[in-house]
Formats: structure tokens, C-alpha cells, sequence
């Protein structure tokens, strides 16, 4: 059965706050992404933003957007380098202070994603979900969500998804509230942050449940 929103807030209220406090934060952040961007230019090269195809709302396929933290090295054959290689310190300090999510902040004022919901995850594993999980779609992406607020990617899979809809089922300020405040904290504290995704073993969950191999 197709979610259906809890209450006036999620039907009426989180949409337009979104739009509004991810509006003002771009100005009043502007200067910082401004700092970053030309930091991340200049030690990293261009693009300076990295885009990739993520499922939204209704699984629609969007471009997320983030401050790149890794380098373009290829071998001899053209091949990239793995990401521990390619990872720079800089792009380290940026995922660990989230600095590289920043840009998400365009993807909340188009609509792609919401502050605080399901965090958009690869389009490979779309076939991987069971019907349940699948609802994590029913509902805009977040920046941040419960499941990030609960172990991020030191969680195994089916206790990050369940955290997902978890939280689709029953939204409400106050819930969001607290994932803010949570969210804030542990960026602060670095906390639960993975800056070098292999150095964890979470896995591909399309590998993982034998779907289907890296797209």
C-alpha cells in the first residue's frame, strides 16, 4: 500500500519549510561554499561539483550534487584508481565535516530531496529492495535521516532500511526536530562519519542480495 502522509505538517508544512530554510541557508553559506569550491578547484581540479543519477521521490531519477573529495587518477589502462588512492586528506576533512554535502542544498530548493528523509542511495540497487523497503521511495530524499542518526554506514543494511521506513511511516516535526539536533551533533563531534568507504565493510547491497553485479 502506497504511503500516505501522517499529518498536516508532512501534507502541508515540511515541503515549504524545506524550500525556505534550504534557501536561506544557501545565502547565508554562500561565502563558505564559495571558499570551498575554490579550494576544491584548485586542489582537486575540476569539475568541482560531483553529480551522480540518484532515485527520488516515486523512484524519478535526479542528479544529487556535492563538492567533489577525489582526484581523477587512472592507471595505464584508463581505469580509475580505488577510492583510498584517489581520496585525498583535503577530500577527507571535506566528508568529515560534511562541507562536501553542501550542494544537496540545490537539490532540496528544485524538490529533488527534503532535509531530512531516506538518504537517496545508488539507482543499482533499486532491484535489491523487498516491497517493503521499496517505500523508502514514497517520500522525498533526505540530507540527513534517522537511519544516518543511528549508525550511518556502520549499520547493516536491513537495519538502515528498516530505519527508513520507519521513519516514512510516521513523519512529524518534532521527529524531524530531533534529527536535525542529532545530525548536528554528530557532524560536530564527527561522529559515525566514514570519510573512506572502503576502509568499512558495509558492502553493495545489490551484491549483497544477489541481484545483480556493480553497475
Amino acid at each position: 500500500m502506497k504511503h500516505k502522509p501522517y499529518g498536516p505538517y508532512e501534507r502541508f508544512v515540511k515541503r515549504p519549510l524545506d524550500c525556505l530554510l534550504a534557501s536561506s541557508a544557501l545565502i547565508v553559506l554562500s561565502p563558505v561554499m564559495l571558499t570551498v569550491s575554490v579550494l576544491v578547484r584548485k586542489k582537486l581540479g575540476s569539475p568541482v561539483l560531483f553529480t551522480q543519477d540518484r532515485p527520488g521521490k516515486d523512484e524519478k531519477i535526479f542528479k544529487l550534487y556535492k563538492f567533489r573529495t577525489m582526484t581523477d587518477e587512472r592507471d595505464e589502462n584508463g581505469e580509475l584508481l580505488s577510492d583510498t588512492i584517489r581520496l585525498t586528506p583535503f577530500g577527507q576533512k571535506l566528508r568529515a565535516t560534511s562541507l562536501d554535502e553542501l550542494p544537496e542544498l540545490l537539490n532540496i530548493v528544485k524538490g529533488d530531496m527534503a532535509i531530512i528523509g531516506p538518504r537517496p542511495l545508488l539507482t543499482q540497487y533499486l532491484p535489491a529492495y523487498t516491497e517493503e523497503e521499496r517505500h523508502r521511495h514514497d517520500v522525498r530524499p533526505g540530507l540527513s535521516g534517522l537511519a544516518q542518526v543511528n549508525g550511518r554506514n556502520f549499520v547493516p543494511w536491513d537495519q538502515r532500511l528498516a530505519y527508513d521506513i520507519e521513519y516514512v511511516n510516521k513523519i512529524t516535526f518534532l521527529g524531524d526536530v530531533k534529527i536535525v539536533i542529532k545530525t548536528i551533533k554528530n557532524v560536530l563531534a564527527q561522529d559515525d562519519v566514514a570519510t573512506n568507504t572502503e576502509e568499512i565493510d558495509e558492502g553493495y547491497l545489490d551484491e549483497i542480495r544477489g541481484v545483480r553485479g556493480r553497475g
